[in-house]
């Protein structure tokens, strides 16, 4: 009986010896897996590390000043109602920054620069990016808006077939008129994004109406491809 007891005893000690065993060796791999983690952590970090950052190259604006003064000297105002030539003049004395592009317009000899926003300041200074649109320079439909008495009156001396050029950020694109159609204020569908990229030019309507034009003048051109 003895025999047994001690057999028993010893069976037990050793069981628990190799429990041991196995929690110690357990213990011993993690943390050699660990350590070896950390190395490679630390090596690959040095390696990251070593590797010259290189400086980023500024992003050019899309207007420069110079083009901007150029732009500005050539407004011709003759067509424009006398008190949106004073607002006109008074919005040069506010520092609105440099634009986000420069449209031009050949057959009706416009230069205007374009802004982000329609608040009266920006509308007095130039041409503003609707907000809700696409950005200019990406695809979509890119509203923009301009007074008929200022900038956009010219735009009656348009027609299908006429280009319009545009200068930012992302490069020169070159519209070509498509379409032009008279609508009611409220009809905003003009500005819905479809298939085609395109820039969609609106202003009151009609032109020298005096007093809140009832109806709203829509050109529609359509980005060609970029050579």
């Amino acid at each position: 009986m003895k025999n047994i007891e001690r057999i028993l005893w010893i069976a037990g000690l050793l069981l628990l010896a190799v429990a041991l065993f196995g929690w110690a060796r357990g213990a011993y791999l993690s943390r050699r897996d660990v350590a070896r983690f950390e190395q490679a952590q630390a090596a690959e970090e040095a390696r990251l590390a070593a590797i010259p950052t290189p400086t980023p190259t500024p992003t050019p604006p899309p207007v420069t000043a110079d083009e901007l003064a150029e732009a500005d000297a050539s407004v011709n105002t003759e067509l424009w109602a006398a008190g949106r030539i004073d607002q006109y003049k008074e919005s040069l004395d506010v520092d609105t920054g440099l634009p986000l592009a420069l449209m031009r317009i050949p057959k009706i000899d416009l230069v205007v620069p374009v802004y982000e926003g329609t608040t009266d300041l920006i509308l007095n200074r130039g041409l503003g990016r609707i907000v809700g649109t696409a950005q200019l320079g990406e695809s979509g439909n890119c509203g923009i808006a301009g007074h008929r008495d200022g900038f956009f009156r010219k735009l009656k001396d348009i027609g299908p077939g006429d280009q319009i050029e545009l200068q930012t950020i992302t490069g020169n694109d070159t519209f070509v008129v498509d379409n032009i159609t008279i609508v009611k204020p409220e009809n905003v569908d003009v500005l819905s994004q479809g298939e085609k990229d395109v820039i969609t030019l609106v202003t009151c309507y009609p032109f020298y109406f005096v007093g809140s034009a009832p109806k709203r003048y829509i050109v529609r051109a359509v980005r060609t491809p970029r050579g």
